[in-house]
């Protein structure tokens, strides 16, 4: 009878985990059913904008040219709904495998149940019963669901000067691509922007130029926010903690129109703006705040950020415009706002001046860096490599800094005697004309 009773726990405590490993495999299930959903959605969506777009595009030339636009027209569908059928299919089948596989699960999950709960006579029955149907299913076998970027994203590249081509032309005029040739690939935080970085995906493709636009996640329209070679580009004027879609294009190397847009995703960014500290005399300041310029006050003095918005990483500051220089001139980073100076050379604070001399403390630097020009970016890159007891050098807290002006840049330890999170940024100017924007 002993022997009996431990063989009922044993087999409830199987029981009680191949019920736990059957919820577990349905949800995952579950996860991947989501998944393959919204692929079906991206693929039903793109190729419902794609026949939205074929339609209009060719309704507009039928007064000219309609039978021979009927008949290309009706090519591109039959070739859209080709892709879209061959494209679904495989997907059709995996739904019915997760499909399967959930009802199986659900069926596993009501037996072990009424197994574990079960008549206290038959109790033993069935959980042996039930014991070997749970490990005759493979319960740690999912099927694989592809990800939105592998599934087809149907769109039409169309050409608007259809009327101005000639009869045996008209056959060739528009395309229907399934995936785009470039893809949005990183999203950065930035203080009061996106960093926004993206990657050709296509071999065969040669870019010339890039197109990167963006909308707010409320907004109907995109718009543009960049054109040009490079593949990342910083969007400012971004509001923390609120959803932004981007996509980007690219257009072929001699070629004039644009290829498919990348599917659209969302980035947002979590840091507040950097802003300058309005009211001071010497200085007028852009309507977002992120511009100072030295005016023709007489007054003097450092102009500091509102607050300590700078976290260790990197933060870039760009000369507008330039007016004279001045040993004294300093833009820089600093632990506290100091008023009663008119630089930023003093304790507690590391800057660069005009010149291009480094300051740590107020201490000049033997390294220099160029002298800052119109358009020159100044970089203020920190990390934290000394935290505890006292140092030799009367600190506990070390930065390691680098500030990059002109393609140079130069590194050093700062020491500090107490923790900083976050630090204010600040700059001073003795003469008018100097403009820098903070990002």
């Amino acid at each position: 009878e002993a022997d009996g009773e431990a063989e009922v726990r044993l087999l409830l405590q199987e029981a009680r985990e191949s019920i736990e490993a059957a919820r577990s495999y349905r949800q995952e299930l579950e996860q991947r059913l989501r998944g393959l959903q919204q692929a079906r959605k991206q693929i039903r969506e793109s190729a419902t904008l794609t026949r939205d777009v074929l339609e209009q595009h060719f309704n507009d030339l039928k007064g000219t040219l309609k039978k021979l636009l009927d008949e290309r027209l009706m090519s591109l569908l039959q070739e859209v709904d080709a892709i879209e059928q061959e494209s679904i299919k495989p997907l059709d089948e995996c739904q019915k495998l997760i499909e399967h596989g959930v009802s199986t699960a659900n069926d596993l999950l009501r037996e072990g149940e009424s197994a574990v709960h079960g008549d206290v006579g038959q109790q033993n029955e069935k959980l042996c019963s039930f014991t070997k149907k749970a490990l005759h299913i493979q319960l740690d076998s999912l099927p694989e669901v592809p990800s939105l970027v592998d599934v087809p994203c149907l769109s039409a590249q169309l050409d608007d000067c259809l009327l101005t081509i000639l009869k045996n032309q008209i056959f060739r005029h528009g395309t229907v691509a399934s995936r785009p040739p470039v893809q949005l690939e990183e999203f950065v935080e930035k203080p009061g922007g996106i960093l926004v970085r993206w990657c050709k995906v296509d071999d065969d493709f040669i870019p010339q130029d890039y197109r990167l636009q963006y909308r707010k996640s409320t907004a109907c329209h995109f718009e543009d926010v960049y054109v040009g070679s490079e593949t990342e580009f910083i969007v400012l004027h971004i509001d923390p903690n609120v959803d932004y879609q981007f996509r980007v294009c690219a257009r072929g190397d001699g070629r004039q129109e644009w290829s498919p847009w990348s599917v659209p995703q969302i980035g947002r960014t979590t840091l507040v703006p950097h802003e300058w500290t309005a009211g001071l005399e010497g200085y007028s300041l852009s309507s977002r705040r992120n511009i100072a310029l030295r005016n023709d006050s007489q007054s003097c003095g450092v102009l500091y950020s509102k607050a300590p918005t700078y976290f260790c990483g990197q933060t870039l500051t760009r000369i507008e415009t330039v007016g004279q220089p001045d040993r004294r001139d300093s833009l820089g980073v600093c632990v506290e706002q100091q008023n009663g100076y008119d630089s930023l050379q003093r304790d507690k604070a590391v800057c660069v001046s005009t010149n291009g001399a480094v300051f740590v403390n107020g201490k000049e630097m033997t390294n220099q860096l160029p002298a800052v020009t119109s358009g020159s970016t100044v970089t203020f890159d920190m990390e934290v490599v000394q935290l505890g007891p006292s140092s030799n050098e009367g600190g506990n807290f070390k930065l390691r800094v680098t500030i990059s002006s002109n393609n140079r840049e130069v590194v050093f330890d700062w020491v500090l005697d107490q923790c900083c999170v976050s630090l204010y940024f600040g700059c001073s100017f003795s003469y008018p004309g100097w403009k820098v924007l903070v990002f």
